[in-house]
């Protein structure tokens, strides 16, 4: 333990991270299932990153905010990785409290960057299919990588301030975590001292970001509806329902999890910790691992793109 200013107040040197509880004994086989979703995760989406890169037809407002959800999750499990495969595979448990800080930042701007970008897809679709005629000039590249910009910029404002309020609380010998990586709801019930200001802080970005993302979410697909509704033939309205379905299978992948965890966090003090780390990674792995594979079944471009890659691959050879 290190003394702070006030005699008072503590920081811990270090955290421990925990990984299965009550299944310490098996984290070698544990780490088998979480390498080959690490595999997935970094080989899907690095695969559509590539499709969409190399591809000139691809490089549209659609494409791309596919490539930057990608990149959000990529971001997100590589900011997992070295805690989850350091417990599972070399048992070792122990993070700095400055890297535990990082690590934290970094898990949660990339989350908010995801929901973010969910929410920018559904209002591509919106107006793909409210004003398909006029979807080229209303979406336009300047104004998409402009989105991903602000998007990007919003995520690491808003984020800066939590790892600063937490190296001003009283922690007083508290550093065991209950996952294998460093979550802000999970630091928050360490300090022993006033976390007013923390929780009034993480609930305004939760609200801000992951609450209105959803919300808007929810009216873009309300009016999607409507606007489907009023197609006259069936046909129509089958094909543009069928151009939301891979987004809704990323909807659902995100906010599910993330509900759930929520509710954990907030509600199951008395729930099982086995459950708990369930959650979280569900929370953490589930959309980085599905999302690549549903874009890459229910996408015919991207479908195409892939295999067409592996010809040209198999070409060379």
């Amino acid at each position: 333990m290190k003394n702070s200013n006030s005699s008072l107040e503590f920081l811990p040197t270090t955290f421990i991270l925990i990984g299965i509880p009550g299944l310490e004994a098996e984290h070698l086989w544990i780490s088998i299932p979480f390498c080959l979703m690490y595999i997935i995760i970094f080989l899907g989406n690095g695969t559509i990153l590539h499709v969409i890169r190399t591809d000139t037809a691809l490089h549209q407002p659609m494409y791309l905010l596919l490539a930057m959800l990608a990149l959000a999750e990529v971001g997100v499990s590589a900011s997992t990785l070295p805690t989850v495969l350091g417990i599972f595979l070399f048992g070792i448990t122990e993070i700095s409290f400055d890297v535990c800080l990082f690590q934290m930042f970094f898990i949660h701007s990339f989350s908010i960057m995801e929901s973010a970008v969910l929410l920018a897809m559904s209002v591509d679709r919106f107006v793909a299919i409210y004003s398909p005629l006029r979807y080229t000039a209303i979406l336009t590249l300047p104004r998409i990588f402009g989105t991903g910009a602000v998007v990007g910029l919003k995520s690491i404002m808003l984020m800066a301030p939590l790892p600063m309020l937490l190296r001003h609380l009283p922690f007083c010998g508290h550093n065991v975590l209950s996952h294998s990586y460093c979550l802000h709801p999970n630091l928050i019930h360490l300090p022993c001292g006033d976390i007013s200001i923390n929780n009034i802080y993480g609930l305004f970005i939760v609200t801000s970001t992951f609450g209105l993302d959803s919300l808007l979410i929810v009216i873009s697909y309300g009016l999607i509806l409507h606007t489907v509704l009023s197609i006259t033939t069936g046909e129509g309205r089958r094909k543009a329902l069928n151009t939301c379905g891979s987004h809704i299978c990323a909807v659902l992948a995100y906010y599910v999890p993330m509900i759930g965890l929520s509710m954990v966090h907030r509600f199951g003090h008395h729930v099982s910790p086995l459950l708990h780390a369930m959650i979280a990674n569900a929370y953490l792995f589930f959309p980085p691992v599905v999302n690549p594979i549903v874009y890459s079944i229910k996408t015919k471009e991207i479908h195409r793109g892939i295999v067409r890659m592996f010809s040209e691959k198999r070409a060379r050879v």
